[in-house]
């Protein structure tokens, strides 16, 4: 297990949060230290920010501001392998069962949140949908934003293969520069040297380098039966569930209208679209994308 000296986190740009930790463990495997932000009013309502592949909960700085003005609590965890939470060194360490049961771990377990929204971007949907199937009463509301929860029927699109390809092959990820990919706006470099900043050298990079092929992409993978079971959950769950996707993502383009389509909550909300959005959407229009969600939260409250 590997740990990023403090000192890769200083000065970051636009990033004036204080981190918060803690020790957990998961499926009574070893313990380990689980980073997380916790902003705004403690007896606010509470959002979780979960963020995906390959970035960390610096990613959500920019739509933390507004939630935090609407009065909202937001907490936004660092998946582990990723930010300032611990990483484990080998590529077989990560398993899409272990990732839910982290979060399981430091969210309900450890912080024991309860009427939670939760906003998933990326693997923070593939992994956050999975833990609002498996325990629907803590969660009051959801916001998934350019996400989905692939079973094992649908082929990925090409852009993602390339992407996949990319991330196992290279040795050494640049990051920074997969983020930069995944906009339509410029990001400065010492934005794309903060998405590099968890990761000093090729050795921190297996949860990155894992997260592609945990996907379930054919019927028989393992992980596809949880994934049905968690389809089936999410297809009685008619609390408020908002679709937040930008308009220029080739990822998940379309993957709202599918849930829209089989999750009763979302079927009764009109889907947003925000325009002008890549893949990472909160670095294209963070402050939107913020106010998007304390207004549906104000709606549905």
């Amino acid at each position: 297990m590997l740990r990023t000296p403090d000192e890769r986190f200083t000065s970051l740009p636009e990033f004036p949060f204080q981190p918060h930790y803690c020790e957990v463990a998961a499926d009574g495997g070893d313990a380990f230290r689980v980073h997380y932000l916790d902003e705004g009013p403690v007896d606010g309502s509470i959002v979780v920010l979960m963020h995906g592949e390959p970035s960390w909960c610096y990613l959500w700085r920019r739509v933390i501001p507004p939630l935090v003005d609407a009065g909202l609590r937001v907490v936004a965890p660092d998946l582990v392998g990723f930010g300032r939470s611990d990483k484990p060194a080998d590529v077989r360490d990560h398993t899409y069962a272990a990732h839910v049961a982290w979060m399981r771990a430091i969210l309900f377990d450890a912080l024991d949140l309860r009427d939670i929204t939760l906003v998933g971007h990326d693997w923070g949907g593939l992994i956050g949908l999975r833990l609002v199937a498996e325990d629907p009463d803590r969660v009051a509301r959801v916001v998934a934003t350019n996400t989905g929860l692939p079973d094992g029927h649908h082929r990925l699109p090409e852009v993602w293969w390339r992407f996949r390809d990319f991330v196992v092959g290279t040795p050494e990820l640049p990051v920074g520069v997969l983020v930069r990919s995944g906009c339509r706006t410029e990001l400065a470099a010492e934005v794309m040297a903060a998405y590099d900043a968890p990761f000093p050298g090729p050795e921190y990079q297996a949860g990155p380098h894992a997260m592609p092929d945990l996907i379930p992409q054919t019927p028989d993978n393992p992980e596809t039966p949880a994934q049905q079971r968690a389809w089936a959950a999410l297809e009685t769950f008619d609390k408020p569930f908002l679709t937040a996707f930008s308009d220029s993502d080739p990822i998940t383009a379309g993957v709202d209208a599918l849930m829209r389509a089989r999750i009763p909550g979302a079927a009764r909300h009109d889907p947003v679209t925000i325009p002008g959005g890549g893949h990472f959407l909160q670095e294209d229009a963070g402050p939107e994308l913020g106010r998007v969600i304390a207004d549906f939260i104000a709606r549905t409250s």
